[in-house]
């Protein structure tokens, strides 16, 4: 039989359908609660991440995502624009 974990105690990728709400509820949102998260994400980068020589490459592929998903977000405004005529 399989043990039951409580919802605090899973990680996000085995949360149910039904249970973020309560998943984000049971979080720790203290300053010392925030600092570990940050300090976890530290440690899984450079656990499997870790860059050994950086160049222009990787921060223009943020740039890129970054610039093509604010264009998704603004792309019913400026399509409206586009087909305003202009006289």
């Amino acid at each position: 039989m399989a043990s039951v974990v409580p919802v605090k105690e899973k990680k996000l990728m085995d949360v149910k359908l039904g249970e973020p709400s309560s998943w984000i509820l049971m979080q720790d949102f203290t300053p010392k609660g925030i600092a570990g998260a940050f300090q976890r994400g530290y440690y899984w980068y450079y656990k499997y991440v870790n860059v050994k020589k950086g160049g222009v490459a990787g921060i223009s592929m943020v740039l890129v995502v970054y610039v093509l998903f604010n264009y998704c977000g603004c792309y019913k405004e400026l399509k409206h624009e586009r087909l305003r005529k202009y006289h």
